[in-house]
Parts: C-alpha cells; structure tokens; sequence
C-alpha cells in the first residue's frame, strides 16, 4: 500500500482564525481506498518554508496533498512552493486561463489581473481543471511519487479529492486494498480498566485496536487492512465479537450512535417519560436530550445548586408536574481539588441515589456529569 502525507497551507490555520476540516476529509477518503496516511502537518504562507516541508515528505511517503494557497493574492504561495521544492519554475498555462474567466462569466464577473496567477503552475505538472471554483488545481510526478496541490476551500477540495484525485490515486498507484474503520463507544469505566481486558488485542498489527479516552466516555478504535470489501468487513466483524465479549456491557453503541440516544432508547422501550433538573452544568443535559425522542419530555436548570439531601424531593416535584414516571437530578458541586456530582434517579421500580468525584480539568468536568447522568439512564 501506498503511503501519503497530508500538508494544510494557511496563516490562518496556524493562528486558530480557521478550523482545518480538509485533513479529516482526505485522511478517510484516503483510508477507505487502502492508503496509509502516517503524517498530517500544517504551515503557514511561506513559499520557504512550504518547500522545505514537501521535501521533507518527499523523503517519507509516495504522496503528497496540499490544501490552500492556490489564490489569486501574493500570500498563495503554494504553486511558487512546490516549484521550489522540486527545483522547477512556474509556467503559464493559456487553457487554465481560459476556463478561470469562463467561471467568472458564469458567476457574472469579470476576473482581475491577479487572478491571472492562478493560471500558472509548476512547469511539466498535470494541470486540474476546478469546475467548482476559480483555483485550478495540479499534480506534480516526481519518478514514482505524486504531489497533489489541491485548493483550500473545504467543497472545492472534496468534489476534486472525488472527481479527479482519488480515481488518478488509483490508476497511478494501482490501488486494490482497503483500510475500514469501526469504532465502538463506551461509557461508566475508564481508559485504564478497559485497556487491562483488552491490552493483548492493542498489541495487534492488524487489526490494530487503539483507545480514545474523552470526559465519562472512552472510544475503542478498530483498523483493519484487507484486500477487499467483504475481507475488511468479516476482519473488523471477528475484532468487534471479541471486543464486545470482553467488555460487555460497557460497550453501548458503535460508529454514530450517541449514547444520549441509547439512553432515550432505553427509556421508551419501558413505555416511560423522562424529566429533568439540573444544576451547575450550564443545561447541557437538557440539551443533549432535547433531540433525543418523544420520550424526553422536558426538564428544569437550577440558577441556584439546592442542598443535595433535597435532591429526591425536588426530582419528585418535577416528575409530578412534568408527568413523567421517570425523573433524574444532577448536581455538580465545585471544590478546591475535585468536583462532586449528585445524582438521584426515580423509576416506577426504584429510586437511586449516587455520589461521583471528579478530579480532571475543570473544564471538561460538566461534559464528564452528563456522560455519566446518561450512562446512568441507559442502566436503568
């Protein structure tokens, strides 16, 4: 399999102003077609520096995509950079010309002088024509090794990264092979309990089985290699029945599921309603339920964190005037080096009263009450 380096070209990235979305588009078009991305980097408008890190890649992998800096203003170094780094000028093509004032007639412009840079590019490369946009894109082939200067914007990128590169990715590299990705989401226990059933299955090359911890919520990651279609999909289906005879339970859903959903879920197959109140975590919890089914029927955000021992009463006025059968409280209590989290849930079954310590950033502390209000729910 081939391997690729993804490059993102921007002032503004480096500074925070724009979010890079390109990189996680090209790595999974990338994945899904069985090449194997090993770097991502970004850097910002300097025609040097640019230069020196596509040599630097060149070292590394038989791919190289960039994004950005194809533009008609002088902070677009990218054409000028990949002619640097590959010891090449610049040329003029009259064609590319010809169809960036063809865009600008459709769109019922007329293009400036400047506009005239897009139409040069490193000299001997493989020119793209941008149909959905005014940046021509182009591919520079260096003996067995591909630089792919495509533009920044996000749909520009995608509708060429489809159109053009990915079908020339595959008759230049004659890819055949797949990379397929699952990923199963837990909640209720951490990184370090799941990595002690599962440790020997993370030391797999492949599939390879990696961990993401986030706030109440750990993610296990299954990467599989294969051949084809069918083959990736039997490989990540053996991993997946391994991992979910290990981990059991803790395991509530895979790929898109949220587990605020899994937790509504929960609640409407018993036939019942939910409501809610809650305090110092900013009404987040209503929030991730609000689009989560008919099954939600509402809740209350505490300006002032009662008492906690109150909790059961309060949860039981809401419940009766929501009328709901199933009510939860939440109480996110501050302190010097940990947080506390209170919560109280009442069924037509039980009621359940739970203490929580949190002691990670403070930050992260109501994401990590609401992850575990929810994985509450779902237990029910």
């Amino acid at each position: 399999m081939p391997t690729a380096e993804i490059i993102t070209i921007g002032t503004e990235l480096l500074l925070g102003e724009t979010v890079d979305t390109n990189t996680r588009y090209i790595a999974r078009a990338l994945r899904d077609k069985g090449v194997d991305l090993f770097r991502t980097s970004t850097i910002g408008d300097n025609p040097d520096r640019i230069a020196e890190i596509i040599r630097e890649g060149l070292q590394r992998a038989d791919i190289i995509i960039t994004t950005g800096g194809l533009g008609p203003t002088i902070d677009d170094p990218t054409r000028h950079a990949i002619a640097l780094a590959i010891g090449v000028e610049t040329e003029f093509r009259a064609e590319l010309w010809d169809q960036i004032k063809e865009r600008f007639k459709r769109y019922g412009r007329t293009p400036t002088e400047n506009n005239k840079r897009q139409a040069f590019v490193p000299k001997g490369s493989i020119a793209i024509e941008n149909t959905v946009g005014t940046a021509p894109a182009f591919i520079c082939e260096i003996e067995n090794r591909a630089i792919i200067a495509l533009p920044g914007v996000p749909r520009e990128m995608e509708h060429l990264m489809q159109v053009e590169v990915l079908p020339y990715l595959k008759n230049r590299f004659k890819l055949t092979g797949v990379i397929k990705s699952r990923v199963l989401h837990t909640s209720g226990v951490g990184e370090s309990q799941i990595d002690e059933r599962i440790g020997d299955m993370e030391q797999s090359s492949n599939p390879t089985v990696g961990l993401a911890a986030h706030a109440g919520q750990v993610d296990v990651r299954i990467t599989v290699k294969a051949d084809t279609e069918i083959e990736a999909e039997s490989m990540i289906m053996e991993a997946e029945l391994e991992l979910r005879r290990r981990l059991q339970t803790w395991i509530y859903g895979a790929n898109e599921d949220t587990l605020e959903s899994v937790a509504i879920g929960n609640i409407a197959k018993n036939g019942w309603q939910l409501a809610v109140v809650e305090a110092n975590i900013g009404g987040r919890l209503i929030q991730k339920l609000a689009d989560s089914g008919d099954s939600f029927i509402g809740g209350e955000v505490l300006t002032n964190a009662p008492d906690p021992k109150n909790l059961p009463m309060i949860v039981r006025d809401i419940c009766k005037s929501k009328q709901s059968q199933v009510g939860l409280g939440i109480i996110l209590l501050p302190g010097d080096i940990q947080q506390t989290l209170h919560l109280f849930v009442l069924t037509p079954n039980k009621e359940h009263h739970e203490i929580r310590t949190y002691g990670g950033p403070p930050l992260l502390a109501p994401r990590w009450a609401v992850n575990l209000s929810l994985d509450l729910l779902r237990n029910l």
